[in-house]
């Protein structure tokens, strides 16, 4: 359906540039869109095989293990579901220690494998359990310390200053993650 949307918008704005006669505006912006795009993607592969580099050196060297470990007692807390599932438990940590270096691309799998864990323990297959809740609710949240996409953006258009938005990354991430969660632990309430 998205598919569809996007091209009727495309179509509709060279439908109107060619009866306004600007054309050759949209032909350039084109042009200039498709550098810029690649350029970024250059940045961007870049900056991903970096810190994937350095996420595979602390998966070798145990760190994610033993931080995986340490954060069990916040994980038990966020999921009293998955008390006995360490397997979820151990996908959500990856998942949020991912996230939380700015690593969303690195995220993503470990997030999908624990929601198959999750729904594997789910009572009622057709609906979300409490935890599956939680889980999404922090990952939209979105906590991260080093928000690497948005300074890789900065970097490539010419930013005086890219990791100047570190700070409010941070505060404004800790403040969404701290009402999600807050939200999840009401909602739970209510539920019982």
């Amino acid at each position: 359906m998205l598919n569809y949307i996007w091209g009727g918008m495309i179509l509709i704005g060279i439908a109107v540039a060619a009866f306004n006669g600007t054309m050759e505006e949209v032909s350039s912006a084109i042009i200039d869109s498709s550098r810029d795009a690649v350029s970024l993607m250059i940045t961007m592969l870049g900056i991903i095989s970096m810190w994937m580099g350095l996420m595979k050196i602390a998966e070798k060297s145990g760190l994610i293990d033993y931080l995986s470990r340490k954060m069990m007692p916040l994980l038990v807390f966020l999921f009293p579901d998955l008390r006995r599932n360490m397997k979820a438990l151990n996908y959500i940590s990856t998942n949020m220690m991912a996230n939380v270096l700015g690593l969303g691309w690195a995220a993503t799998p470990a997030g999908l494998l624990a929601m198959e864990e999750m729904q594997k323990v789910n009572k009622k297959k057709d609906t979300a359990s409490r935890s599956m809740c939680t889980f999404l609710i922090i990952n939209l949240s979105s906590l991260q310390i080093v928000t690497i996409n948005i300074i890789a953006f900065r970097a490539e258009y010419n930013s005086v200053n890219p990791a100047e938005i570190i700070f409010p990354g941070i505060l404004a991430t800790i403040i969404s993650t701290v009402i999600g969660v807050a939200f999840a632990k009401i909602m739970e309430v209510f539920e019982r």
